[in-house]
């Protein structure tokens, strides 16, 4: 019998899949154990083997494509077998059973009368999720023109224009000024007057997109963003030079004043004559112009260009966790400067030993390691119902990839040595940049280090990599002058920013901790005793 194999959850975080490679073709053999295919998780790409056996009968993703959890990922069963049922049930069950499809389902059997048009509540910001209708400019049973302004809908970023797409007589309203909804609910209705629009107002499911008005809303609302460049927009008024009141879009009075344009010599075409984007567009400077006119300035000219990047899973993942971390758990921040001349002349010595060869982050490691066995507190994790100390120290480094940041663990970092360390750490960092580290190697993190310091940088602030209670951001050693003995010299300092969770960490014991580590940092001896 065929078996349904769906997007399996290899992470603890996993929303979605991609797959990487297909090790096995429809028409296979699998065997139990087989590797099926590697699978690109937000963590890391890793092999998804089979759980049964027989033939490959279908492949629901292809190589490239991404898919949710639990979604139909491929089909195994006896050759030759008939899955059409069984791969037509998995369709409607996987991929349609959810709240949004019915609803899309539900209103594309909503029998919509000719000539009109149902208008959803846009999307007028990138972040914007609902929308409140701040003012209506049209009531119902006003003729619309396309091109006019319906509404001004406040977003979560301004006060917006909307602007109608369609000509017709306004039905229905489906929101009153004040009143909010979410992206692609019921807006409003437009066609021809005197249509009963009742049944489709009645029908129309609040959270689907809109009957072949979306696509045309979507593509206009993008360029009214691009053009208003998100400006707050309301019904304000320009004071010219003869103390008259004129009226313009926000819009419009941006456009006049990159095209030197006085708006006092501009008829309105908008309601009560408010002057909008077509009058200046449309606008010749009059021969007559007096000498009070604003002089035209220069307006750069080019062409707006931009690449678009689909955010991989793993991006996905770090905008969401630090997102999380950022605004769950109350950051501050501890800065200090170290005296690096004692670290740099151990270092040299060190390295002097043959065959070894240690870095300033494989000693910070180590020293964090020495001083966080002193402060379990900043060693802790913050859970609603209780604290965790944690007596062992794993300290988890970050790692730049391609596609943003791991942070692999070094698991008993203060037992292990400093050459021990670097030859982890290394290893961490060439298997992470081709996506090979996994999961366990990722885990269990006690503390964090996050170093820019090769970069050139030399102070940062980091964000918390949760469920840890701190993390600390490395910068570049500087040599400058520094006072000594009462003299100032030539000397090497370093600068970190220890970011602590105040649930957990309280400003002295981060203080403390900071003092510990210095003792290990400038006096680097004192981590081999």
């Amino acid at each position: 019998m065929a078996e349904v194999i769906n997007m399996p959850r290899l992470s603890d975080t996993m929303e979605e899949g991609t797959v990487a490679t297909w090790l096995k073709q429809v028409g296979d053999k699998v065997e139990e154990g087989d590797i099926l295919a590697e699978i690109e998780t937000d963590k890391a790409t890793m092999e998804f083997e089979s759980f049964y056996e027989g033939t490959l009968l279908h492949i629901g993703v292809q190589e490239g494509e991404t898919t949710e959890v639990d979604k139909l990922l491929a089909i195994i069963g006896e050759e030759g077998e008939d899955i059409s049922d069984l791969l037509n049930g998995n369709t409607s069950e996987v991929i349609s059973n959810d709240s949004e499809s019915e609803e899309k389902a539900s209103n594309d059997s909503v029998e919509v009368p000719e000539g009109v048009i149902v208008v959803t509540m846009p999307r007028l910001s990138d972040t914007m999720e609902e929308g409140t209708v701040a003012s209506w400019l049209k009531n119902v049973g006003d003729e619309v023109e396309e091109g006019d302004i319906l509404a001004e809908i406040e977003t979560d970023k301004a006060t917006m224009e909307f602007e109608s797409f369609n000509s017709g007589t306004l039905l229905h309203v489906g929101l009153q000024e004040g009143d909010s909804a979410k992206v692609d609910a019921l807006l409003a209705v437009i066609g021809p007057a005197g249509t009963d629009v009742s049944g489709v107002v009645k029908n129309f499911k609040v959270n689907a997109p809109a009957k072949e008005e979306a696509p045309k809303a979507e593509k206009k609302v993008e360029a009214l963003k691009a053009e208003t460049k998100k400006e707050v927009v309301a019904a304000n008024t320009v004071n010219t030079s003869s103390n008259e009141r004129v009226f313009a879009s926000p819009l419009a009075k941006k456009m006049a004043e990159e095209k030197g344009i006085n708006l006092s010599q501009v008829n309105g075409s908008g309601e009560n004559g408010r002057i909008v984007k077509r009058d200046i567009e449309n606008f010749t400077p009059s021969t007559a112009a007096t000498s009070s006119a604003p002089v035209a300035k220069f307006v750069a000219t080019g062409q707006e260009d931009f690449d678009e990047i689909a955010n991989s899973n793993m991006r996905k993942a770090i905008a969401k966790n630090l997102a999380k971390s950022k605004f769950t758990a109350p950051h501050y921040y501890l800065n200090v400067e170290f005296d690096m001349d004692n670290a740099i002349a151990f270092r040299t010595q060190y390295n002097s030993i043959p065959d070894t060869k240690i870095s300033f982050n494989d000693m910070i490691v180590k020293a964090c390691a020495l001083a966080l066995r002193q402060h379990p507190q900043v060693n802790s994790q913050w859970f609603d119902d209780r604290m965790r100390l944690n007596n062992h120290v794993h300290i988890g480094v970050a790692v730049a990839v391609p596609d943003g940041l791991v942070v692999p663990v070094v698991r008993f970092a203060n037992e292990q040595s400093l050459p021990q360390i670097g030859a982890a750490v290394k290893d961490y960092a060439r298997r992470a940049r081709d996506k090979k580290l996994t999961l366990d190697e990722m885990e269990g993190s006690t503390f964090t280090i996050s170093n820019l310091g090769m970069f050139g940088i030399e102070s940062f602030t980091s964000i918390i990599n949760q469920p840890n209670s701190a993390i600390l951001s490395v910068g570049a050693i500087v040599q400058k002058p520094v006072v000594k003995d009462g003299h100032v010299v030539a000397g090497n300092t370093m600068k970190l920013t220890l970011a602590c969770d105040h649930r957990t960490v309280d400003g002295a014991t981060g203080a403390q901790f900071l003092q510990t580590l210095k003792g290990y940092i400038e006096n680097p001896i004192t981590m081999l005793v």
